[in-house]
């Protein structure tokens, strides 16, 4: 699967519901130091709900010792200056995807890394600045993993009843009430 990489994040919630997506998407969560808040941190636990035992999480002391963990693999660094959409690349099992902190993003040093394949970017309406982090990695790790027609994925949900949803018609359609 892919590997999601922040870049000293700052913000509890967002790395929680990062833990919740890599948990519900089968991707790895690298988090590099410093972090802006102890991993411990009721904010973090709660956004991430009952995931932290279904994520698998990776906390490194440094950038370099990051690169080290994911020798070998494309990384793909977001940032909102990149002239390249997300959605151009063709991601492959254990690509990279490279976010830096809230609210500043990725510095020049770290996108001038000779680790980074190449730059990306969101497409977002003008006058915008950037997504939430945690949104732009749920944005970016669906779409890869949408190109690998959802491998593992399991089939629709159902209720604690059984129910799987609305019923259909012969046609596809949702039954009229």
């Amino acid at each position: 699967m892919f590997r999601i990489l922040f870049f000293s994040p700052r913000i509890a919630p967002n790395t929680g519901n990062a833990i919740r997506m890599v948990a519900a998407t089968g991707c790895e969560l690298h988090l590099v130091e410093p972090l802006g808040f102890d991993l411990s941190e009721p904010k973090l636990r709660r956004a991430g709900l009952d995931y932290h035992d279904l994520a698998s999480v990776t906390v490194h002391r440094n950038l370099e010792e990051a690169w080290a963990a994911v020798a070998g693999s494309r990384v793909f660094a977001f940032t909102a200056h990149a002239e390249q959409s997300f959605a151009e690349i063709r991601y492959a099992p254990g690509d990279v995807l490279l976010f830096g902190p809230e609210p500043t993003g990725l510095d020049d040093a770290t996108l001038a890394d000779p680790h980074i394949t190449a730059e990306v970017r969101i497409p977002m309406l003008a006058g915008r600045r950037s997504l939430n982090l945690s949104n732009a990695a749920a944005v970016a790790a669906y779409e890869a993993w949408r190109q690998q027609g959802y491998t593992g994925a399991a089939g629709p949900a159902t209720s604690d009843t059984g129910a799987a949803g609305p019923a259909t018609s012969d046609t596809g359609s949702a039954d009229a009430q």
